[in-house]
């Protein structure tokens, strides 16, 4: 009986291991309920995330707890209650997030229980305001339009102000024409 026990021990320490490795790789994970949702809706919501190269996957919540605190993250125990999936995300948690309120209003049965991004703990309502948020790519974009926007409008004046020149040229001539 010691050494069926001593096995289960090295199995729990070794898939304890494996989490803690999977976690480590990434830096924002965003956890939920799958309760009630049918076979086909969890394929279909891992093959969104894959999309985004994000590992979803289920996890038991004390191994899941035991990796978390090795890794000396915030504590996120209060969402690894009950049957939790944890979506794990190197990148562009932002985007990952939409796909899951996204995915939320097709199917009311999955449920987002929080989120830890960049270190800090999300509760739902935190995570679904952060969904809403313009991602990485649009900030970047804004960014751009806004820094090049003084560049365009001084290349509009500087082009404008040799074809007023030929534009009064052109009246000036025209009317000495008529007047002819």
């Amino acid at each position: 009986m010691a050494i069926l026990a001593k096995k289960i021990q090295e199995n729990k320490s070794k898939e304890i291991g494996e989490l803690k490795e999977s976690f480590s790789a990434a830096k924002d994970f965003i956890f939920t309920d799958y309760r009630g949702l049918t076979v086909e809706q969890i394929t279909n919501l891992r093959k969104q995330l894959r999309a985004k190269d994000v590992h979803y996957t289920v996890v038991k919540n004390n191994f899941a707890r035991i990796a978390f605190e090795q890794l000396k993250t915030p504590d996120v125990s209060s969402y690894l209650v009950g049957p939790t999936a944890v979506a794990i995300s190197p990148r562009d948690t932002n985007e990952v997030a939409k796909i899951f309120y996204d995915f939320l209003r097709e199917v009311p049965a999955l449920k987002v229980k929080g989120a830890l991004v960049g270190g800090t703990v999300f509760n739902a309502a935190q995570t679904e305001a952060f969904s809403k948020l313009p991602g990485r790519l649009e900030l970047i974009s804004m960014l751009m339009s806004v820094m090049n926007g003084p560049a365009r409008n001084l290349a509009a004046a500087l082009n404008d102000i040799p074809s007023r020149l030929v534009r009064t040229i052109k009246a000036i001539a025209d009317k000495k024409g008529e007047n002819s």
